[in-house]
């Protein structure tokens, strides 16, 4: 990569900011020698963390904001707090000073402040909430993870383009596989507006790829690349599998340490589930992307580490160096004429209409 863009990086935001922010932003300086990082938040506290770090010394501006947006405070008070770090940082990218930001605060105004700050794709009429997660076949894509709790047809098409793009774009995919998710796998099952989003798939470019219909068993199975639903439902089964995956933990570590022939046998085990914590590492899925706006804008998790910031960073740097959003005005382009209810005239003002947006996450 050789072409120069600046990020701009909430440094405030996240369970152990500004030192984990920072330390993870000079760990993805290192990979991307070229990036440039705008780093915002309380320049007191970050200017003697950056000094530590050379590479981070010769990629980072900071930029003082003397706020923070704390994790439980609703995205309508958020909205107000022009000189917290999040706010800063979100507007740079809207005025152009930077091609994306990232952020581990609050899920709910990080949405919010984007939806109204960077605003939203034209063509899109809500933005979605994807990560990159896990399954048997390799890594695959879900969305919406709770950003709208409510969708109908139109959504779920626009989700699906959304995701296609996504994996093209982060996964290096040339054809990902795309699955709504449902009830049962047959054509008849499922409520109207997901039947009618079947139908538009399957007439629109993304034939080919359109699986049909999967169920939450092909998530972890890797029946598709793409797994496409409502905010309400993902994110139910997005905390569902994290719930899982600790129980597994809990209960591998009560298993190797019932007795000294369990010890020993995981002595004998160790290489390969050593194999499997690094496979299963949420650093390695760390970094949801909000898809469908005006600027990369990636949330990582609240309570990661350096190395799992510096993963988020990862991703947006993919969005930006390979243009995603200009891959998803045509991809939008080409589908728009088959959604139910939309002509040319809908599309340009499109994004107006607010999104369900979750509080948590």
């Amino acid at each position: 990569m050789t072409e120069t863009f600046t990020l701009a990086v909430d440094a405030m935001g996240g369970d152990n900011a500004p030192d984990m922010v920072v330390a993870g932003v000079a760990i993805a300086a290192e990979r991307h020698p070229s990036a440039k990082f705008l780093l915002v938040g309380d320049e007191a506290r970050l200017a003697p963390l950056v000094a530590r770090h050379k590479r981070a010394v010769a990629s980072c501006t900071i930029r003082h904001a003397p706020d923070t947006i704390a994790g439980d405070l609703k995205p309508t008070q958020a909205l107000r707090m022009r000189g917290a770090s999040m706010r800063v940082a979100i507007d740079a990218v809207a005025a152009g000073e930077a091609s994306g930001v990232v952020s581990a605060g609050n899920t709910g105004a990080m949405l919010a402040l984007a939806k109204i700050f960077i605003k939203t794709l034209p063509g899109i009429d809500r933005p979605a909430m994807a990560a990159i997660g896990p399954s048997a076949r390799g890594d695959v894509v879900m969305l919406d993870l709770g950003a709208n709790v409510v969708c109908d047809s139109r959504n779920l098409v626009e989700f699906a383009v959304m995701g296609d793009v996504f994996a093209r774009t982060v996964l290096g995919l040339t054809s990902p596989t795309i699955g709504l998710l449902n009830v049962g796998s047959e054509d008849l099952k499922g409520d109207e507006r997901i039947r009618q989003a079947a139908d538009v798939l399957r007439a629109s470019y993304l034939a080919k790829q359109f699986h049909g219909f999967v169920e939450g068993h092909d998530i972890a199975s890797g029946t598709t690349d793409v797994i496409v639903t409502d905010g309400f439902t993902g994110n139910v089964a997005l905390k569902t599998a994290e719930g899982a995956l600790k129980l597994i933990g809990g209960l591998l570590r009560q298993v190797f340490s019932s007795s000294w022939a369990a010890r020993l046998g995981y002595l004998l085990a160790r290489p390969g589930l050593e194999r499997l914590r690094e496979w299963l590492d949420p650093r390695r899925y760390n970094g949801a992307v909000m898809l469908g706006l005006n600027g990369v804008v990636v949330k990582s998790h609240g309570g990661t580490d350096a190395d799992g910031f510096a993963h988020a960073i990862d991703v947006a740097m993919d969005m930006v160096v390979h243009r995603f959003n200009d891959r998803m005005r045509e991809g939008l382009a080409r589908i728009v004429s088959l959604q139910p209810g939309v002509g040319p005239k809908d599309a340009p003002g499109s994004g107006n209409s607010g999104p369900d947006t979750a509080s948590g996450g």
